[in-house]
Parts: C-alpha cells; structure tokens; sequence
C-alpha cells in the first residue's frame, strides 16, 4: 500500500482535545469510514500539509480499533494521538508538553505466590520521527497560537498507559507505577493501543502528545474546576500541528519507497549483468529531469485519455469507499469542466483546465494513487504552450 506522504492522521480520546485540534485546521471536509466512523480532513494554514482527525474516545482497546481504521483509510505519513494526560514528576507543571518517548502497556503482568510481576509491552518513538519533534520543541514558532502569557515547557519521556483512570499518589497502584515504571512521566488511557497498532501496520510512525493537565495525585478535581483540561488540550494541539507539518515537510520517505513529493525513488544501487551479444549501454544512480537515450522520445501524453483513464480510477476509488459522496460527486464535476477544457482545444482553455485540476487535487489529496496520477497530468497542462 502506498503512503500518503502528504497527510498526517491526528486521534484524540475526548471532544474538548479534539475541538482543540480542529481549531487548527481550515477547509474541513467530512470523511466517512463504511464501519460509520467519521473523520474530518482539513489543512494546516491553507497550505497543502493535510490532517485527519479522528475521536476514538475512551481507553486502549477502542484506540487501537480506530487507529487502525485511519491507517487503513487514509495510508498516512504518521500518527499522532493528542491530548491530556497526569503528571507524575515534580518538575512537570501543568500545562507542559509531553512527548512519549516510549510508551508502557502497564497492566500487563504475571501473578505468582510472591506477588504481582510486571510484564510490560513498550514501544520506542521512531527515530526520525523523535528527531523531528525535538526540533519543533527547540522553536518558540509553536506556541505563538497559544494565548497571550502561555509558556509550557515540552519535555521528553516514558508514557505509561493502563485502563484506569490514576487519581492518587498513594494507591496500590500508583505503588506498583513507581516502583515498576519510575522513569515514566506521564499516565493516560489510549496510547499503547495507538502504539500497537502503529507496530503492526508496518511499523507506521506513531507520536503520542500530551498536555499535563493534573498530577494524578488525587487533585484532579480541583485542576478540572481550574479548567487545566482544556489548557492543557490546547497546548498539546498546538504542538502537535506543528508537529505533523514538519512531519510532511521534513519526515520521512513513504514505506514504499515513494519520495515526498509522491513519486518513486529510483535505488541508489544498480547492477546489471550483460550476456552473450548483449551489453549494459547506460547503468545510472538517480536521475533528475528529463533523460532521452539513444533515438527513442518518449511519446507526449493525451490529455483526454488521461482525464478518462483518471475518472475510471476515481470511480473505483469511491466504489472502494476512498471517497465519501459528496467528494465523488464534486470531484466528477470538477472531471467535467476539465474535459471541456481539453474538447475546446484553444489556448484560452488552458488556464481553466488548470483550475479544475488543481481543485480536483484538493478534493482527491487523501488518495495517494490518485494524487500522483493526477500530479502526472497537471505537469504534462504546464509544460504545454
């Protein structure tokens, strides 16, 4: 499966860290999985860094189910799970930013006669995808969505992520979190079946991002009335887009061998074998621009049967449940208005044609295959007279 190297997938367990998030975005449009989920696909600052952002709710076992419906739905470059999370080190103060360097399934465990021996699963960030994220947190360029006098601290480390909500510093299990998990810094609910899913679908890069909006000491109660959630909510968002930008711009090549730009790579390594009467006539690295060997030019391409080999694959897309309704219906006539374009065959044309690719691209961005077709087509309209 190809990655869409242009989209970056954003979960959140509540409404408020997902409003927090979608304040963020622009152009939202409604994707809908066939199971009924329901995800918005926006832009980061009108540019062409895209989002879709998904409500999983409470607990690992549903985000699990739902990350890898994302994952499925949209192939994306990475994935994000946003919002808030306790506190378990002083030095973290409400409001701070916390990236998982790893995340610990905490509840798992063996019982014997002696007691309750742990037995983790734990999942390390990516390396580039670590690398990333600490160049985001050296630039203050981050909080400047946040209100006025808004400072937090981001700090790297250990997430531990069990089934229960952890309201107390003096519970058994809060015991068993310091005594097994001592370098965790943080506790939620969601992020090892994030993590898990990630892992099994092909190693996809996960990043959990947390505000810390309580100490999970049993003031919960009061830093709610303090409205610390939503705080906390806004400061994890705002570090999580900027995230996911630098994720788009600056992250890796897809799991495909897809550059960034969605075209393939060519391997830096060839070796070719010649036998017989036969010899190797040109043996090349990667190659950049237009090459002609020997006599043969490549054929120019024709736009309208491009444009309809395009509206099969578009059909099929929908049929596959890659394109909501609506999407379909307005990409078709966007389809049309190109095809007139190409039928006029005046100069006059041209600019109209490439308006309806161009919003055509908008609309099938979320579709890797269909966005490098259509990128073929709008390059063949610009290098036309």
């Amino acid at each position: 499966m190809s990655t869409n190297s242009g989209l970056v997938v954003i979960l959140t367990a509540l409404n408020l860290e997902y409003e927090a998030v979608r304040d963020q975005l622009t152009d939202l449009r409604v994707r809908r999985h066939t199971a009924g989920t329901r995800f918005e696909v926006g832009r980061i600052d009108q540019t062409e860094c895209r989002v879709a952002l998904g409500l999983v709710g409470k607990g690992n076992h549903p985000a699990a189910v739902l990350a890898e419906r994302a994952m499925a739905q949209f192939s994306p470059a990475a994935v994000l799970f946003v919002g808030v999370a306790g506190g378990l080190w002083p030095n973290i103060c409400l409001g701070d930013v916390v990236v998982g360097s790893k995340i610990y399934a905490y509840h798992g465990g063996t019982s014997q006669d002696d007691g309750l021996k742990a037995r983790p699963k734990a999942w390390e960030i990516p390396h580039e995808a670590d690398q990333i994220a600490h160049h985001v947190a050296r630039s203050t360029a981050w909080r400047r969505v946040l209100p006025a006098g808004a400072a937090p601290d981001v700090h790297f480390g250990p997430i531990a992520a069990g089934e229960v909500v952890q309201d107390s510093g003096i519970s058994e299990q809060a015991h068993w979190i310091r005594e097994h998990y001592n370098d965790a810094v943080a506790i939620e609910m969601e992020a090892a079946g994030v993590a898990q899913a990630g892992h099994l679908n092909r190693a996809l890069p996960v990043v959990v991002v947390r505000g810390i909006s309580d100490h999970a000491d049993g003031s919960k109660a009061a830093t709610d009335q303090q409205a610390w959630q939503p705080k906390a909510a806004r400061h994890a968002a705002a570090f999580a887009i900027a995230l996911a930008r630098e994720l788009i711009i600056d992250g890796p090549t897809s799991r495909d061998g897809a550059a960034r730009d969605g075209s393939p790579t060519m391997p830096m390594t060839n070796r070719n074998i010649a036998t017989g009467n036969a010899h190797v006539g040109v043996q090349a690295g990667q190659i950049y621009g237009n090459v002609n060997v020997g006599a043969e030019v490549a054929q120019p391409i024709d736009l309208a049967t491009s444009i309809a080999d395009f509206r099969t694959h578009l059909k099929q897309a929908h049929l596959d449940g890659q394109l909501d309704e609506e999407t379909y219906a307005a990409a078709e006539s966007e389809l049309d208005a190109a095809t007139e374009c190409v039928s006029a065959g005046t100069s006059e044309k041209k600019s109209g044609l490439l308006v309806a690719l161009k919003r055509l691209r908008g609309l099938v961005a979320d579709v890797a295959e269909l966005a490098a077709r259509l990128a073929t087509i709008i390059a063949v309209v610009r290098g036309t007279s």
